[in-house]
């Protein structure tokens, strides 16, 4: 999926809204960043691995080999059809607000303390399904 069809398909999910829907956009079949770079390469006039070499660095702290759009609860609750073919609507849990702010205050406060490990765990009491880059309290 090209950019502009990426944006024309999240404008167009923002003209589906009523107001509070959480969209799961279908961006086609996921691309691979070594063929990316390949196809880079080779668009510029040169070979891959001949004339440029293509070094893998592996994960950075923070970085995921893959981004899931659904946590497993969400995604047994299921997905709603829209009128568009790739826009659908998560059917997500309602959010207690009064708990959500009072856990963010206690994150802030971590955060100013910068207590890796209790920012950890908050975030893992608030999202179970949270799961930390391993390289990251390191």
């Amino acid at each position: 999926m090209t950019l502009p069809e990426a944006s024309q398909l999240v404008i167009q999910a923002g003209a589906l809204g009523k107001g509070g829907e959480v969209f799961v956009l279908d961006m086609g079949k996921p691309v691979k960043v070594l063929d990316v770079a390949r196809d880079l390469i080779f668009l510029s006039g040169f070979v891959p691995d001949e004339d440029m070499e293509i070094k893998i660095v592996g994960l950075r702290p923070g970085e995921k080999l893959f981004e899931e759009l659904l946590t497993k609860q969400e995604k047994s609750n299921g997905l709603e059809d829209t009128e568009h073919k790739k826009i659908f609507i998560a059917q997500v849990e309602e959010v207690d607000r009064e708990r959500l702010e009072k856990d963010i205050r206690e994150l802030e406060v971590l955060v100013k303390e910068m207590d890796m490990e209790g920012i950890v765990r908050k975030l893992q009491e608030v999202v179970p399904s949270y799961q930390p880059n391993r390289g990251m309290l390191k």
